[in-house]
């Protein structure tokens, strides 16, 4: 697989042809089989794949958090909401599902050896981060190409892929 320090730069080389992929298998590919692969490969490459070893994620995104989130998070820290909210929190831009995101980037919980300080309460979109294991990838195929400037298994997932469907770019 790819090193996570390669994986930006790779992926940047290889976006137009990931676009041309993507038009690809919208044309060609069954929905609900292209779920059931990319399920497949999530499960597989995540098996040996230690995300403490990458956190690129952590490094590049900003998610965003809901109040019940906070919430936990605040508690697991034995924090006021408040406080937790002030050290921690700005509000989300308005268009966001939920109304809070971290106030740094990178994420203030990624530890220097990797590891997230909340793991054991971290937020729906960090434990469900790159989303590759979830129904209807087809119509988020412009943020798996996205994510695999981040994430060496998306990178390695859409690199396959285009070895299953024989996908020669043209």
């Amino acid at each position: 697989m790819i090193k996570p320090s390669e994986v930006k730069s790779k992926a940047l080389r290889l976006e137009e042809q990931n676009y041309k992929f993507r038009a690809f298998l919208r044309n060609r590919a069954d929905y609900d089989e292209l779920d059931e692969q990319f399920l497949a490969l999530h499960k597989e490459l995540f098996a040996n794949n230690n995300c403490c070893n990458c956190g690129n994620c952590c490094k590049e995104f900003e998610i965003t958090l809901g109040e019940d989130e906070a919430k936990r998070i605040a508690a697991f820290l034995n924090m006021t909401e408040n406080d937790f909210a002030t050290e921690y929190l700005t509000k989300a831009d308005a268009f966001d599902d939920n109304p809070y995101k971290f106030s740094s980037k990178p994420c203030v919980f990624l530890e220097v050896d990797g590891r997230c300080r909340i793991q054991k309460c971290k937020p729906d979109d960090c434990m469900g981060f790159p989303f590759t294991d979830r129904p209807n990838r087809m119509s988020s195929l412009l943020g798996v190409i996205s994510h695999a400037e981040v994430c060496p298994v998306v990178f390695e997932i859409l690199e396959r892929l285009k070895v299953i469907y024989r996908f020669r770019n043209r």
